[in-house]
């Protein structure tokens, strides 16, 4: 039995809904060509983002472009005298309901779009199986009901971990936050304390955090992210996934070798929608040949350039996909290197002035109210309509 199969599943059904709303604004989590409808409150109810999506695949005919009920089983490239950079891909799908019906198709190109907020990610801590209570990652989270009145230490302060700590708090749940950040200075809720990471589970099931305190929750909550997994892409691809990090792509996208082959969507902590557009249209820049790819021998030099500078700066192999507030640099440079028309600028001035927010106040920055007033300028309000002051204006990292 893997320890994935062992971490017990504690989630509701799926009539249950979470408490959750966005903990980035509606004005900039859109697709450029499609907003959210003005009439929402700018961070929106989990259900919305759900309408939001429904009614862009009914703007665009999306649904029209979509094979249900069909299973990926193999992505195999074909060496082809007069295919596009002498390649074609052989994929092999199956009916969902009978995996025992397969179909093999070719195809000029492959975007690969799965996702990776879907394996678990558990990281290795000594003696976990020893833990008598509750183990479970944020994957199964679904409502915070279940855990009221319980003790529950939640690991991990990313943007999951904060909003679990905040809606179990809202239950009568004690929690103990714990990770490995400075610590947060926002005021916490009712209920909430800091700790840093867990170490180990001891012999006795108790938790010991890395300055000695010991603990006995009743649950130990995982929001320690994902693991990439494309099971379905040929071994002779040659893409590697270790210590949370895929490569070679260039510009996170690409394989030099396969360059009609678009890994998309693994870069992390960025703005999911803008991001997947940015990336969206450089690959198709690439395939109509607006952009000319170089040499794979170019860009696998620069790939190795871009780590290299990367690791100089002290940042590990499993954060090189983290892009954070450098997502618009990059962002920035697919749109130049792509011909195609790069977000404007409010968008990175506003998302980083929320990040500043919530790290102020997490408790209050969700019932802010932003407004767009032309490309550049914006302005924010409280609940009560009061204007916000904006934080002093941060350089864009560059890529």
């Amino acid at each position: 039995m893997t320890l994935r199969s062992w971490v017990q599943v504690l989630g509701g059904t799926h009539t249950e809904r979470s408490l959750f709303i966005t903990n980035i604004p509606k004005e900039v989590m859109s697709f450029p060509d499609f907003p959210f409808e003005e009439r929402l409150p700018s961070f929106v109810h989990h259900t919305e983002v759900r309408k939001y999506l429904e009614h862009y695949c009914d703007r665009f005919r999306v649904r029209d472009h979509i094979k249900f009920g069909t299973m990926v089983d193999l992505v195999k490239p074909v060496q082809v005298e007069n295919g596009w950079h002498g390649l074609a891909w052989d994929i092999t799908t199956s009916d969902g309901l009978d995996p025992g019906t397969s179909v093999t198709q070719r195809f000029d190109a492959v975007m690969v779009c799965n996702g990776h907020f879907f394996e678990p990610y558990i990281p290795e801590i000594p003696g976990l199986r020893k833990f008598p209570g509750k183990l479970m990652h944020s994957h199964d989270y679904r409502s915070a009901e279940p855990f009221s009145g319980k003790s529950v230490v939640v690991l991990g302060a990313g943007l999951s971990g904060l909003d679990l700590a905040m809606e179990l708090s809202s239950v009568g749940t004690q929690v103990i936050l714990s990770h490995a950040k400075h610590p947060l200075l926002s005021p916490m809720p009712p209920g909430v304390q800091q700790a840093p990471p867990v170490t180990r589970v001891l012999e006795d099931g108790a938790l010991e955090f890395e300055d000695g305190r010991v603990t006995r929750p009743e649950v130990f909550l995982l929001c320690t992210g994902y693991n990439f997994t494309f099971p379905f892409l040929h071994k002779q691809l040659g893409l590697h996934v270790q210590d949370h990090f895929v490569s070679p792509l260039y510009k996170f996208l690409i394989p030099p070798a396969f360059p009609s082959l678009f890994i998309m969507g693994i870069c992390r902590a960025i703005c999911p929608f803008p991001h997947f557009h940015c990336q969206t249209q450089f690959a198709l820049s690439v395939l109509d040949g607006t952009f000319v790819l170089p040499s794979r021998v170019e860009m696998e030099r620069e790939m190795e350039a871009d780590v290299a500078a990367r690791r100089k700066r002290s940042i590990a192999t499993r954060h090189i996909l983290k892009l954070d507030s450098e997502q618009w640099a990059y962002n920035d440079e697919l749109a130049r290197l792509g011909g195609f028309k790069p977000l404007p600028p409010y968008w990175s001035d506003l998302y980083e002035a929320n990040k500043v927010y919530r790290a102020q106040d997490m408790l209050s920055y969700k019932t802010y109210r932003y407004s767009v007033l032309n490309d550049r300028e914006w302005v924010v309000y409280t609940q009560e309509g009061q204007p916000i002051r904006k934080p002093l204006p941060a350089h864009k990292a560059e890529v």
